[in-house]
């Protein structure tokens, strides 16, 4: 069987994460070559050594800071550099930060937005002329917070940042119809990774969560890359402007 990302150039964000490296490994696993990044240089550069003992191709720069816009330059000349083209676009990586309208102050407001919807944009915009010649695919991590509120989550600024990149993709999909470039997001509920784990041993928090899923259950990484490989492969030719919604329920 052919692997479904075979030779295609994935440049993959914030791959340092539970779910980043769970979609390296996984686009690794079906014939990707792999171009990572991450703030942590230690869990990028062990992420690359995963890939790479399980007979993938992987190169990653960290640390690397995709709120500058220079570094965003870089990491896509230094993807051009090495491998020629890009195929598929990944924007994984963000940071959340949670409070209330009352207590949020200016520079938290400022800072979600920037880890958030700027590290998306900066770095799709430096890569559009690239993937206008490759009709790439863009995939980009959105949020149940982009579609439902939960009494229990000061999720102001997220809820704004991801309803804000539903919106960029969309957006996004229309610009890139004329050159066959698709765009897509995934909006993941809960999910179990290494940024949810201290609320989730919250046991009053993670039972309201769990009592509003339906699925009964928190999701895992690998079930978010699996909707990713589906977005970024030809199996998915037809859809773009999507929001696929990652959640066991939780928003049904």
């Amino acid at each position: 069987m052919t692997r479904r990302l075979n030779g295609k150039v994935c440049l993959i964000t914030g791959t340092g994460g539970s779910m980043g490296r769970a979609a390296a490994l996984l686009f690794a696993r079906e014939g990707a070559i792999i171009m990572g990044c991450d703030a942590n240089a230690q869990s990028a550069a062990e992420t690359q050594e995963a890939v790479r003992a399980a007979g993938g191709t992987m190169i990653s720069r960290h640390p690397c800071d995709l709120t500058d816009p220079e570094q965003c330059r870089q990491l896509i000349d230094f993807t051009i550099n090495q491998f020629g083209r890009i195929d598929i676009l990944y924007n994984n990586a963000a940071m959340a930060y949670f409070n209330w309208i009352e207590d949020i102050q200016d520079a938290e407001w400022h800072r979600n937005l920037n880890e958030e919807v700027n590290l998306v944009f900066l770095l799709t915009r430096a890569a559009w002329p690239h993937l206008k010649a490759s009709r790439g695919a863009i995939v980009n991590i959105a949020s149940v917070v982009a579609w439902a509120t939960f009494r229990n989550l000061g999720a102001l600024a997220h809820s704004t940042a991801k309803a804000g990149i539903v919106a960029m993709t969309r957006h996004l999909a229309m610009e890139g119809r004329e050159y066959g470039i698709r765009a897509n997001t995934i909006s993941p509920g809960i999910i179990e990774t290494n940024q949810t784990r201290d609320q989730l041993n919250d046991s009053e928090w993670a039972d309201y969560m769990l009592g509003r899923t339906l699925l009964g259950r928190f999701g895992k990484p690998d079930e978010v890359a699996n909707a990713a490989l589906f977005l970024a492969s030809e199996e998915s030719a037809y859809i773009t402007g999507v929001d696929l919604r990652v959640d066991g329920g939780i928003t049904a």
